[in-house]
């Protein structure tokens, strides 16, 4: 039985070494570390795993490894989605072959003058349909210009293997349109870190997030205040997340990111070109933000 989607995960990163490599041993060490967090899962090879980045070896054998490293119990998603509807059923299948619960699938947007709403279901029910694990849609317009608007998600819903949704607008508007709309087995995550205590007010399910990858224990405080109906709690940890939220995920991207996982401990490493590495101002204001981050996270 699948496992139902709860909790925080991270979007992991996809480590490479300084030649530019895929760094297996690495991905192996930082799921080690965040088997000791209290995370419920992990999504790789997503946005923050620089998943366009990768070549089909490399895609299964960053998979492989967090299959390998995960602890046991815990909830496995794997990014599959491309602009081919028949590769992404391709790699569909390799995720379920290693066991993984969830395909979770960005929508086809290289050709965006004809990516309308018809296309996106047939893609996502061609997918669905072949798929031996439940899919996820993935909206995420900030890199695609392509949103999953709560008509698609309504249609899509109906299909038995479309299981949920990771929606990474931070639009709270179109979540609350979408879950209105869909059944109540439909699991909504949102994958902006901003928006962790309204989606969940809503009646999304947890978060899929960047900023796990390196405080993943203030963003798993959030979840649990929600939970627990705490909701003064809650609010007061959401509003401190904005910060590296906005000035490291937001402005930074990947390699800001993949600094702040090397000041916590995991290992970032480079990011793959043609993203640029961080000038040293940037690196001393992701230390500065972090830097307040120490004495709240101590205390989780």
């Amino acid at each position: 039985m699948t496992k139902p989607l709860s909790g925080i995960i991270p979007a992991l990163s996809t480590p490479f070494d300084d030649r530019g490599a895929l760094a297996v041993d690495r991905i192996r060490e930082n799921i080690g570390r965040y088997n000791r967090v209290g995370l419920s899962g992990y999504l790789a090879n997503g946005s923050t795993g620089e998943s366009i980045m990768l070549d089909r070896a490399e895609f299964e054998r960053s998979l492989a490894a967090v299959r390998e490293t995960a602890a046991p119990g815990r909830i496995l998603i794997a990014g599959t989605g491309v602009d081919s509807t028949a590769e992404t059923i391709s790699r569909t299948e390799v995720a379920a072959k290693l066991g993984y619960d969830y395909a979770l699938v960005v929508p086809p947007y290289f050709y965006k003058p004809v990516i309308k709403s018809d296309l996106l279901v047939e893609h996502y029910r061609r997918v669905a349909d072949a798929s031996r694990i439940p899919v996820l849609l993935y909206s995420v317009p900030q890199f695609t210009g392509v949103a999953i608007e709560a008509d698609v998600a309504a249609r899509l819903s109906e299909h038995p293997n479309i299981a949920g949704m990771k929606d990474s607008s931070g639009n709270v508007d179109r979540v609350s349109t979408i879950l209105s709309l869909v059944p109540s087995r439909f699991q909504l995550m949102t994958g902006s870190s901003t928006t962790i205590y309204p989606t969940m007010i809503l009646g999304g399910r947890g978060a899929i997030l960047a900023l796990a990858t390196f405080l993943p224990e203030i963003c798993i405080e959030i979840y649990k205040a929600v939970a627990e109906g705490n909701g003064a709690k809650a609010l007061e940890l959401q509003r401190r997340v904005i910060q590296p939220t906005q000035k490291i995920v937001g402005a930074k991207g990947i390699s800001g990111v993949k600094y702040a996982m090397d000041l916590r401990g995991y290992y970032g490493g480079p990011a793959r070109r043609p993203l640029l590495p961080l000038q040293e101002a940037e690196k001393k204001d992701i230390e500065s933000l972090l830097a307040a981050f120490t004495p709240a996270v101590a205390a989780t």
